[in-house]
């Protein structure tokens, strides 16, 4: 590579950096343009967007981007059009800029390189669409937009809050501001962390030597009441004439009464070293702590981004669902500028987007409905981010729509096999609701691409106790209240190392309520639970090595009374039986890596100051597994040899095009499905009456009688009506979407996002 291509290779890397700030800047000016701001603010906003397109446009030319260079004229063209009055803002000129800034993301972060025929194509086509936008034509369909590339973020460090705003408008970049890649800032602070093992070395060779010194101390208290006797016993050996004979070089005098005074000399001698040594320790271990405290303090600081800085898409995100599923919504965001580890905000993005998704999907009612209920047609989205305390932040995300129907939830599990029809109609409506976050429960009629599945809130629960924060449901008819309470920082916290079944485990301290010592006469037995008491309350009472699947160690349970950890997670408490409390010191949490992302009852680990690696406990996991645990377990058939041999399900696919039809059933087939194949929805019909099928997949835009018929008839016929319909079709619009619930669909999958497995998965689950 010569100079100068290197040279433009790092104009390139920077100029990645700047696209990205330009294009949110971009977005979130569009996103506050379309809530129609006052005229004032209107105009402020245009200016921006103005200046940032057109910042954009010469940092492409400088590194000769043409395609972005003409995307962006284009775009500077309609923000001009805007702002001297001669084109309308309308939701399609909007509509064609978002379109525009998505398909110049992928360019400006993908390798230099020339372009591909279809990206040319793309570009051409939407260049014409702006085209259209300023001169008010009818809008052309816009290009799919190109998957952007895996390139590593680039951060700025640090990152001047105050400037970061005006920054990524203009599309300059802070003097005082430098980039490093963010993988490796997280190699640097994985590195300053593990300076704490180092910390609780010294703090372990400290305390060592006190011990040491405080054993030596009892040998001299000792030594000091023989010292007479002795003292008196060697004279009476030298008055007797019995001496020892030679004197080594260096050697301990040979008479007694010498070797006596010699030995008291050595041992104060002794002594001073070691309380030098000890002082010198403890001195070690102060210094290495206090320095690795305000590295790791430093460090903390660093890795603190405002909790906006994970939300700068979801104003987009809500705009675009909203659309797609024909609603209108607004989205509020406050306490954005609460800082929190950037490791917490990577791993609790996705779950708020799902809980976003699921407020808009399940709980924001249409225009229509919500003018029937004398709601405003658009509904609000609100996320507020506020400070528990100095370790623990709260996430409320709500919205005003129709709340959760607990009769629907506790049907959903009943459905899919959760609960059984006693156990559900037992439940409160309360805990019925909770029922949500369990995976497979939905109460959504209809399986998409965005809901259905009962995925998206088991994984925010999961992803928050991984984290060893708690998410709770509240809802009314009103509207929905999802609460989150996250660490700050998961780097280290303080925790108990206790012993069971031998093996040293770590609790957080912040999930233990207390630490008793309990009377096995206190044990009672509750409905085939051992229980004690705690604050007059009765509480479940495990053994923690029985939980963990561990033999018991040697001696345990022995005396009158045993050692018990109560433990509390998501307001309910638990007590454990355990071994014994070995001590409590600052832990570093360690992840136990992609092999074994999620291991029962453990949320990771940590190496000790003697080396030892020890497993961090999960509460949350270990609670729901004492809780399956101490139910008395019923007799399972001993066997099941002679159960007859199942049969194969069968699926009936509904395909008027040879080539998917073809590809439905080699996929079905392959998965070790019977597959019998109709050519339009009356052949449908007809081999439908004279089969026994499991379930039907069909299409929708067929010959003779489309998907939406044969699903409406199937579902008025005396045969099997409440036999499961996946639709698999191309038609993705919210109109289409409604007439598949209206005629009775199970699910409804979108060709343009289709795979196997999300067939499978979707056919497994409601089979």
């Amino acid at each position: 590579m010569t100079r100068e291509e290197e040279f433009l290779e790092r104009l390139r890397a920077t100029f990645r950096v700047e696209a990205g700030e330009i294009l949110s800047s971009i977005s979130a000016g569009l996103i506050e343009l379309e809530k129609r701001p006052s005229p004032a603010r209107q105009a402020e906003l245009l200016e921006v967007v103005y200046r940032s397109a057109h910042s954009l446009k010469g940092a492409a030319r400088a590194v000769s981007l043409n395609a972005i260079e003409a995307l962006c004229q284009a775009m500077e063209n309609i923000f001009s059009a805007l702002k001297r009055g001669e084109a309308q803002a309308s939701p399609a000129v909007f509509d064609s800029l978002h379109a525009a800034a998505d398909l110049i993301r992928p360019l400006a972060l993908a390798p230099a390189g020339a372009l591909q025929p279809e990206e040319q194509t793309k570009i051409q086509a939407m260049e014409n669409r702006l085209a259209d936008a300023v001169s008010g034509k009818p809008q052309r369909e816009p290009p799919p937009p190109a998957a952007a590339p895996d390139v590593p973020p680039e951060v700025p460090f640090p990152v001047p809050r105050e400037t970061a705003a005006a920054s990524a408008g203009s599309g300059g970049i802070h003097a005082e501001t430098v980039r490093i890649p963010m993988s490796k800032l997280d190699a640097l602070v994985l590195k300053a962390e593990e300076l704490i093992s180092a910390k609780l070395s010294a703090r372990l060779r400290a305390a060592e030597m006190r011990k040491l010194k405080a054993i030596f101390g009892a040998w001299a208290a000792q030594w000091d009441k023989a010292a007479p006797a002795l003292r008196k016993a060697a004279r009476g050996i030298e008055a007797g004439g019995r001496t020892a004979s030679g004197e080594g070089a260096g050697a301990a005098p040979g008479r007694p009464g010498d070797f006596f005074e010699w030995n008291s000399r050595f041992a104060k001698s002794l002594e001073e070293r070691l309380d030098a040594m000890k002082r010198a320790a403890e001195e070690d271990s102060r210094s290495t702590g206090g320095m690795v405290d305000d590295l790791l303090g430093d460090i903390k600081e660093v890795m603190m981004l405002p909790f906006s800085s994970a939300l700068e898409t979801f104003p987009r995100l809500v705009r675009d669902i909203a659309r797609e599923q024909g609603k209108l919504a607004d989205l509020t965001i406050e306490g954005g500028e609460i800082e929190i580890d950037k490791r917490v905000l990577q791993l609790i993005k996705d779950p708020l987007s799902h809980l976003v998704r699921n407020c808009i999907d399940h709980g924001l009612e249409t225009p229509e409905s919500r003018r029937g209920k004398g709601k405003p047609e658009k509904g609000s989205l609100k996320i507020a981010v506020s400070q528990i305390d100095s370790g623990r932040v709260e996430v409320l995300v709500s919205d005003d729509g129709k709340g959760i129907d607990a009769g629907q939830v506790k049907a959903s599990a009943v459905k899919y096999g959760i609960l059984s029809g006693e156990e559900a109609g037992a439940l409160s409506d309360r805990d019925a609701i909770d029922l949500i976050f369990k995976s497979g429960v939905s109460t959504s009629p209809l399986i998409t691409e965005l809901s259905g599945r009962g995925l998206g809130l088991a994984i925010v629960r999961e992803n928050a106790e991984k984290l060893g924060g708690t998410a709770a449901v509240e809802t009314s008819a009103g509207g929905t209240l999802f609460r989150l309470v996250l660490p700050l920082s998961i780097a280290t916290f303080r925790g108990i190392t206790l012993e069971a079944g031998g093996r040293a485990f770590i609790v957080p301290t912040k999930n233990v309520a207390k630490i008793i010592s309990v009377s096995k006469d206190a044990i009672k037995s509750v409905e085939n639970r051992e229980t004690i008491l705690f604050n007059s309350r009765a509480v479940s009472l495990a053994r923690l090595a029985d939980v963990l699947e561990l033999p018991a160690a040697a001696g345990a349970g022995e005396g009158g009374s045993l050692s018990v950890m109560l433990l509390g997670a998501d307001g309910g408490y638990m007590a454990f039986v355990i071994d014994r409390v070995l001590a409590e010191d600052e832990v570093l949490f360690k992840n136990l890596g992609r092999q074994f992302a999620r291991v029962r009852n453990i949320a990771g680990a940590t190496v000790v100051g003697s080396g030892l690696v020890v497993p961090i406990l999960n509460v949350a996991d270990l609670m729901k597994s004492a809780r399956k645990y101490s139910v008395a377990a019923a007799a399972r058939p001993a066997a099941e040899a002679g159960r007859p041999e199942l049969q194969k399900q069968s699926v009936l696919v509904v395909e008027d095009s040879i080539t998917a039809r073809t590809l439905m059933v080699n996929i079905l087939e392959s998965a070790g499905y019977g597959v019998v194949s109709a050519v339009d929805g009356v052949d449908g019909l007809v081999k439908f009456g004279g089969g026994d099928f499991d379930i039907i997949v069909t299409d929708i835009a067929m010959p003779n009688m489309n998907g939406f018929d044969l699903t409406a008839k199937i579902r008025e016929g005396k045969k099997r009506p409440d036999i499961p319909i996946v639709i698999v079709t191309g038609l993705e619009s919210p109109e289409d979407k409604r007439r598949g619930i209206e005629a009775g669909a199970s699910a409804y999958i979108v060709k343009s996002s289709f795979d196997q497995s999300n067939l499978l998965e979707v056919i497994k689950r409601l089979i």
